[in-house]
Order: structure tokens, then C-alpha cells, then sequence
């Protein structure tokens, strides 16, 4: 089965409706948001894609590296049922990607499956 493309995109949705990667993204400024936005359309329209861009974090995770004007930002996601779900989003300060945001990321996504197994 090929993907379509662009492979759609969905944000990652808290019980309470919030959606996280969103939010941060509105809060970048505008220039900030526009470059992120940017790669991660680069990633619909070309996935699957490999580094600089995009590096796996393991376990079907993947990240999408944005260099910004004075730092870097970081968008966790994965490719589910032929869409790309946004999981987590951070400016990274440390070499390494932390253990508490991938630790985040990976919990998101397990919801995401759990809730598509109980909707099939």
C-alpha cells in the first residue's frame, strides 16, 4: 500500500480536548512557527526522509530538526495508519534529547494506538 501524499497531519489531543504541539507553536514567534511549520510540511510531502531533517528516536519515534535563527527546535511524531500525529514539541538546550520529553512523546503515542485499537 503506498501513502498519499502529503501525508495527512493531526495533532496529537489530550483527553480534555487541548492540543499541546499546537499551543506550542503558537506561542513561537512568527518566524520561529513558519520554519517549523516548513519542515514539517517537508516531511509530508517527502516521507520517509533521514537526516539533517528527520532522525529516528526509535520504536517507529522520529523527530523533526529545526534549526532556528538563535536555537533549535525539536518535533516528536510518528506515522500512524498513513498519518503523520504531532506528539510533542520543545526548543532543545542539551545535546541529547532529554529523557522527560522522550518520555512524554512515547506516552503520547501509546494512547494514540490504544485508542485506534479500541475504534477497530
Amino acid at each position: 500500500m503506498s501513502l498519499p501524499r502529503p501525508l495527512p497531519c493531526a495533532f496529537y489531543r489530550t483527553t480534555t480536548g487541548n492540543e499541546p504541539v499546537r499551543e506550542w507553536l503558537k506561542a513561537l514567534p512568527e518566524g520561529e512557527r513558519k520554519q517549523v511549520g516548513s519542515d514539517i510540511k517537508a516531511v509530508q510531502y517527502g516521507w520517509p526522509l533521514g537526516l539533517p531533517l528527520v532522525d529516528s528516536l526509535g520504536n517507529g519515534l522520529w523527530e523533526v530538526r529545526s534549526r532556528l535563527p538563535s536555537r533549535i527546535a525539536r518535533t516528536l511524531f510518528f506515522v500512524h495508519d498513513g498519518m503523520v500525529i504531532l506528539l510533542h514539541g520543545f526548543i532543545k538546550k542539551t545535546r541529547t534529547t532529554p529523557d522527560h520529553e522522550l518520555d512524554l512523546a512515547k506516552r503520547r503515542k501509546l494512547e494514540v494506538q490504544k485508542q485506534s485499537a479500541h475504534r477497530k
